[in-house]
């Protein structure tokens, strides 16, 4: 194959000289990741994402979810990044290992989890608790929001708490990636107790 028809071909551009055609990464359905947890024996552990764009914050999110235990990720399907080759590049390999749930509308998903007593919990500079506050010990969904909006209203709204990452600086907000996975990391050091 001549090295132009592979240039044009690559959707990372760091090809090295060889391209391979495969499936995409399937998404799982919803109810998918509960059965995950019962079958792990352990309290649902979920990180929601409500909007992320940044392929480079999905695969990061990622890796730090198959690291920290997280038993599934809820992406949603318009409005946001799937599951694309970039993303599997930043996660440095944990898209294989991490379930991710698409779905049509996170609000929804949330409403479903909580019908299964997962509790919900937003990430967001208004939330009255600080992040380490949280029992993440109970059956918990972690929400977190898109670059530079946020929580969407509805969302920050059929959260059952929202709780904040204490900030000192002049920055109000840290980056979606770094965000979940300090909150990902405090659900992980309390379930080790």
């Amino acid at each position: 194959m001549a090295r132009r028809v592979i240039d044009k071909s690559s959707t990372t551009s760091a090809h090295q000289g060889v391209i391979a055609y495969t499936a995409a990464k399937e998404y799982v359905a919803l109810e998918d990741l509960l059965i995950i947890s019962r079958e792990r024996n352990e309290p649902p552990l979920y990180c929601i994402l409500d909007g992320i764009e940044d392929p480079h914050n999905l695969g990061a999110i990622l890796r730090t979810a198959e690291a920290s235990g997280i038993h599934g990720v809820i992406i949603r399907s318009r409005r946001a990044v799937g599951l694309t080759a970039a993303v599997a590049k930043a996660s440095a390999g944990a898209v294989e290992y991490v379930p991710v749930a698409r779905v049509s509308n996170i609000s929804q998903a949330m409403v479903t989890l909580k019908r299964n007593s997962v509790w919900v919990v937003g990430i967001d500079p208004t939330g009255e608790i600080d992040y380490s506050q949280v029992d993440f010990r109970l059956p918990t969904a972690i929400v977190i929001g898109s670059e530079g909006k946020g929580l969407s209203d509805l969302v920050k709204k059929r959260c059952d708490s929202l709780a904040s990452i204490p900030m000192q600086g002049k920055i109000t907000s840290l980056n979606a990636s770094i965000a979940a996975a300090l909150v990902m990391y405090e659900a992980l050091k309390q379930r080790s107790r």
